[in-house]
């Protein structure tokens, strides 16, 4: 077999179509046969069969290798030395053959083929790396796993790559798991690498059949200063489960990503949780490592929660006024010669709102307040309407409109505070305090109402803060202090007038507590400089061992050593004029940029800013019940389960970054103009 380069034939024809970059022209004997040079097929190379069986066979290889083939039979040739892809010829078709043009490479950048290439020359196609993109699609999106079996999706996949063979449901799960074990290995590499605090919020699941579920989620800011999330564990509680076996099922978690030595705090979602699980929890964490400020700042309960509770305490008290509403509402929007009647009324009355008479969503109470706030827009039309439509049957008196108009005030500062921890990208621990605060005055106030209904409810209100309060005020206090633009004057502020003549008092007690928690910090550091303990390390540990006797040492060495320095870093931190405040302001930039400045505080600062003092997802903001599981999930096996929604969270992130998630897929083959430029 004799290959003819073109350059060497004699008195060569010339071979002008584009065709021939992909095809060798071979002579055997006196018959001449073209040689795709990617499947290797020979086909007629004669020059009177022409070039359109050549170009057929060409589309139909290239469409079963999947890439685009749209340009090709406009495309023409480039010069020699020209590298350029299949969707970017654009050449002159009058060139030689020998003019060859080189397919471009895509590569993918994500594990676990890290490495591989695919080219278009050798149409190589990775079926196990296709398998991993099907599994981590499923995990991330949310797909059952019973999609890969659908009619619609193995028509689908067969017409995009007819070479990839669809696996059943059992594997893609295994794959899954997989997955999440890699996955978990490395958030447990992060995790224990990490040389700051682990806070954990504690937050509880439901299905449809109302099966519970315990998710436990890591808090931490990264040496890189930004905020991390991660969910550890969603644990599935069975019929038999006990509150007093909570703590047991949060110990063993904290136990085997081994963070139990590194917890600051613990969140919990419902500020009514039994305290005795919360005791048994910190019993045994302090048994290896004492807690900081005495635990002040370990029993954390999530604000939202605490708004959540407190707004249903309104709408119960409530209800007979809210259902008359809704029956007000139903009574216009029932026919339309009631509806016209009603926007005659509004005319009349003088009413310019443009708002729609929308019915409320109950597990929704941001709904609610929405359809109270229209109401009282309209309150003039359904007085007016109560006098003329006899029909017309959930008419409110004054008193009632009076306290739907006062319990409205009271919705729209949850519903705005709710909005602030929601909508914030990064909710650092120190955006809670002022809003707390701005409840806790307005509490007071309400208390004070002549009404003795709007009273009762202010007072049942105020109970339930007032045990939120006393859990995480401090907590609350520290991470606002820790804001530059705040630091001891916010706490000034709100203090006198929430405590009024005692409040220099309890000013002296959030002080304290920022000292001591900063001592804390100093001794560790102290440690860590000699050699006495490890980065990260916040308390030296209280082991048995005898050279424990010497525990006290390293506090007294280094309260004597303050005597030799002249103004501490939390001195000279409080010391120094607030940082001008501004709606571009990050306090993790802030922070970072002042590390070198503040090395012990910025350690103390890291740990507390990254506290959870909300756990509610935001599109749960306004949800009266808890998080719900999707019946997808709910029908897994618990491993499954737990695999899928803790590794989901791991990848989110590629959710939340176009440029993550185009990494997964193959480069773009570069354009001829880019890559001579290059």
């Amino acid at each position: 077999m004799e290959i003819i380069p073109v350059e060497s034939a004699k008195k060569p024809k010339r071979l002008t179509s584009i065709v021939w970059n992909h095809f060798e022209r071979v002579r055997k004997a006196e018959i001449c046969h073209a040689v795709c040079v990617h499947c290797r097929k020979k086909l007629s190379g004669s020059s009177n069969s022409g070039t359109t069986h050549l170009r057929n066979h060409l589309m139909r290889y290239l469409k079963r290798s999947n890439f685009d083939v749209s340009q090709l039979l406009s495309a023409k040739r480039r010069k020699k030395d020209n590298i350029v892809g299949i969707d970017s010829i654009n050449g002159d078709e009058t060139q030689r053959k020998d003019d060859y043009i080189q397919p471009g490479i895509i590569k993918f950048d994500q594990d676990p083929k890290k490495d591989e290439l695919v080219t278009i020359a050798s149409g190589k196609f990775d079926h196990d790396r296709s398998r991993y993109d099907l599994a981590r699609m499923i995990i991330l999106h949310g797909y059952p796993f019973t999609m890969v079996d659908d009619v619609g999706f193995k028509v689908f996949v067969k017409n995009l790559q007819p070479s990839f063979e669809v696996v059943p449901n059992n594997d893609v799960e295994q794959f899954c798991m997989e997955i999440y074990r890699k996955e978990k290995h490395q958030v447990y590499e992060m995790l224990n690498s990490s040389h700051g605090r682990i806070n954990l919020s504690v937050e509880m699941w439901y299905s449809p059949e109302n099966v519970e579920y315990l998710c436990l989620t890591a808090h931490c800011i990264d040496e890189d200063w930004k905020l991390q999330k991660k969910i550890l564990n969603f644990v599935t509680l069975d019929s038999t489960h006990t509150e007093d076996l909570l703590s047991e099922v949060v110990i063993k978690c904290l136990m085997d990503w081994d963070i139990d030595s590194k917890l600051l705090s613990l969140t919990f979602d419902d500020c009514s949780s039994d305290d005795d699980i919360v005791l048994r929890i910190k019993d045994r964490i302090s048994q290896n490592r004492p807690l900081l400020v005495h635990g002040q700042l370990f029993d954390i309960r999530s604000a939202a929660h605490l708004l959540n509770s407190v707004v249903q305490d309104v709408l119960e008290a409530m209800t007979e006024v809210i259902q008359n509403i809704r029956g007000s509402f139903k009574h216009v929007r029932s026919s339309q010669v009631t509806q016209g009647k009603f926007n005659e009324i509004v005319q009349q009355v003088g009413i310019n709102s443009q708002r729609r008479l929308i019915l409320d969503f109950p597990v929704r109470w941001k709904s609610t307040y929405l359809m109270l706030e229209t109401a009282l827009e309209y309150r003039g039309a359904f007085s007016f309407l109560q006098e003329h439509d006899p029909s017309y049957e959930s008419a409110l008196t004054d008193t009632e409109w009076e306290r739907t108009r006062f319990v409205t005030v009271y919705l729209k500062l949850l519903v705005e505070i709710t909005n602030v921890f929601c909508g914030n990208k990064c909710p650092t621990a120190s955006i809670y305090f002022p809003e707390i605060c701005d409840v806790h005055i307005q509490l007071i106030e309400w208390c004070k109402s002549q009404d003795e209904f709007l009273s009762s409810i202010a007072l049942k209100m105020k109970a339930k803060f007032d045990k939120y309060w006393s859990k995480c005020s401090l907590a609350l206090a520290v991470a606002a202090i820790l804001d530059p633009r705040f630091k001891m004057k916010l706490v000034e502020y709100y203090y006198s007038q929430i405590y009024g003549s005692t409040a220099l008092d309890r000013i002296k007690e959030v002080s304290d507590g920022l000292k001591e928690l900063f001592d804390a910090y100093s001794i560790c550091s102290t440690m860590v400089n000699q050699g006495s303990a490890l980065p990260g390390s916040s308390l030296p540990s209280t082991s048995t061992d005898s050279r424990d006797r010497l525990k006290g040492f390293d506090k007294f060495l280094y309260e004597t050593s303050q005597s030799q320095n002249m103004i501490s870093d939390l001195d000279e931190y409080l010391e120094e004029p607030v940082f001008p405040r501004n709606c571009d302001f990050k306090i993790l930039n802030w922070w970072k940029v002042h590390t070198p400045r503040y090395p012990i505080l910025s350690m103390m600062a890291r740990d507390v800013l990254g506290t959870p003092m909300s756990t509610v997802a935001p599109e749960s903001a306004f949800n009266a019940g808890g998080r719900l599981l999707d019946e997808c999930r709910s029908s897994l096996n618990p491993d499954i389960r737990e695999a899928l929604v803790c590794t989901q969270d791991w990848l989110r992130v590629e959710l939340k970054d176009d440029n993550s998630l185009s990494s997964h897929s193959a480069r773009p083959i570069p354009s001829a103009r880019l890559i001579r430029a290059e």
